[in-house]
């Protein structure tokens, strides 16, 4: 009998480890996945704030209603989004000052259109919704949207489907499989040989 090849022993070894472990990290972003759900449907409720000088560390702000004042609107982005009726076009992001001793001042969503040119609008009283931003963190998205607009939708339980679960399983079962294939190449490289005499 042959002993086991080590170079491809090692090999799938590393392989199954490594789908293993990202098996596992889908589980671990399953579990934050239905808390930031469970977040995204309790904070709407809670009373509003004042927005925040400094991006929170955590996501415990998510979804909290807001209040902030634009003193001056410094550039504008558009990205892509929808709005209340899910018709698909741009979102116009506003960069905000927001006082004279002020951190990275306020993201607001100021409202939505199908043209990505910006709006006139130069700041102002902005009340809304806190959701995340992946340049700045946060951003608020106005419940009034500015002149020319129409309110964009912010995200919802529906638009946050928890899919790490079934990533997991499907890991898992790559593992299985590679460890499957790999057992029977083995019996057959340790089959002995028939010869016909």
């Amino acid at each position: 009998m042959k002993g086991l090849p080590l170079l491809a022993t090692a090999a799938v070894a590393l392989a199954v480890a490594v789908m293993i472990g990202l098996g596992i990290w889908q589980l671990r972003r399953a579990d934050w996945k239905a808390g930031l759900v469970a977040q995204m449907q309790a904070n709407p409720a809670l009373p509003a704030i004042a927005w925040p000088a400094v991006p929170p560390k955590g996501d415990g702000l998510l979804f909290r209603r807001a209040e902030g004042f634009c003193t001056q609107v410094t550039g504008w982005r558009a990205i892509a989004g929808r709005n209340r009726a899910d018709q698909t076009g741009w979102s116009h992001i506003a960069a905000c000052r927001t006082g004279g001793a002020e951190g990275p001042g306020m993201q607001a969503d100021m409202g939505w259109s199908a043209d990505s040119k910006a709006p006139a609008w130069r700041g102002g009283k902005v009340s809304g919704l806190i959701v995340p931003d992946r340049r700045h963190r946060i951003r608020l998205v106005a419940d009034t949207p500015a002149s020319g607009l129409v309110a964009s939708a912010p995200p919802s339980p529906r638009s946050m489907p928890n899919n790490h679960m079934g990533y997991a399983l499907t890991w898992f079962f790559f593992a299985a499989a590679a460890l499957v294939i790999y057992v029977l190449a083995l019996r057959k490289r340790t089959r002995p040989i028939s010869s016909d005499v």
